[in-house]
């Protein structure tokens, strides 16, 4: 049972967002590669799950009775690695070893490197096929009175992968209730606007075609995400999803609903709006007013 999100939990879990955001730019600065746009998009999000909603514990990672949430699109890993670290997993200071040889850091998820890791995770699609796998598992060896949530965070391009809606199917047939799949719906994927690329409207019909549950949420109001996941948990015989519209590059102005941030770290981005040189700086001069932009959006 989750805590009342009354409004300093909301103003909690805002200013961890924010940190978050201010770790992933550090992260990528020192790496000088990586992924920008999905991970800030992503912050509220991971924020809110692991600060409020899943039932973990990072002094004991493997925790039987924890909550499963498998990062299927690995390659925003930066916003996973920097709220385990900011949630107690491993030390914050760890994280400026991201993609560097022998890190635990890789540029996509290990689970042997970091067992805390539910899974490893790159090639896109496979996800979904997992956590499924899992819930399925753990019906098995407790019936359907399993006190566990499984969770998996999907990007929307890589629903353009075929084995994706094999998962979503099987999901559907066996009713998986405690089962909840976030979409990151913002939008891009690597070359362009996911419109454009392979055209994934109507979205929420065809979830449903699938026996599964359907909201859609801002993905940046937590009031929103844990009101929907909390809807999700109260659901019977049917699988969730919930398609959190977000904005690639969230908190920083020259990054965000631009696709061609979706792969680049600051410092090797599009140089129209700020010189590649000046990028590192102004992001982190944007995010430490708490991203004074984003706060006076909720005033």
């Amino acid at each position: 049972m989750m805590e009342h999100l009354h409004d300093d939990k909301i103003k909690f879990l805002e200013e961890k967002a924010n940190a978050i955001r201010e770790s992933i730019i550090e992260m990528l600065l020192e790496a000088k590669s990586g992924h920008t746009a999905g991970p800030l998009g992503l912050a509220d999000i991971f924020a809110a799950f692991y600060f409020h909603i899943l039932k973990h514990d990072p002094k004991n990672p493997s925790w039987e009775e924890r909550d499963r949430l498998v990062l299927s699109n690995g390659h925003v890993c930066p916003v996973l690695y920097a709220t385990m670290a900011h949630a107690g997993y491993f030390p914050v200071e760890e994280l400026k070893t991201l993609r560097k040889f022998g890190s635990r850091l890789q540029g996509h998820p290990h689970r042997e490197f970091l067992p805390a890791l539910e899974t490893s995770s790159g090639p896109l699609g496979s996800g979904l096929s997992q956590v499924v796998g899992m819930a399925i598992a753990d019906r098995i060896d407790h019936g359907r009175s399993s006190s566990k949530s499984f969770y998996c965070i999907v990007g929307d391009g890589e629903l353009n992968e075929g084995q994706n809606w094999e998962a979503i199917m099987l999901a559907g047939k066996e009713e998986l209730q405690n089962l909840t799949v976030i979409v990151d719906r913002n939008n891009i994927q690597i070359d362009g606007f996911t419109e454009d690329i392979m055209p994934l409207e109507p979205l929420p019909q065809k979830w449903e075609a699938f026996n599964w549950h359907v909201q859609e949420v801002n993905g940046h109001d937590m009031r929103d995400i844990v009101g929907a996941v909390e809807q999700a948990r109260a659901v019977f015989a049917k699988p969730s999803v919930i398609i959190a519209h977000t904005i690639p590059g969230r908190g920083v102005d020259f990054t965000e609903r631009r696709f061609e941030w979706h792969g680049n770290p600051p410092g090797k981005g599009p140089g129209d709006v700020v010189p590649q040189a000046e990028q590192g700086g102004n992001a982190m001069a944007q995010l430490r007013t708490l991203g004074g932009r984003i706060k006076s959006e909720h005033e």
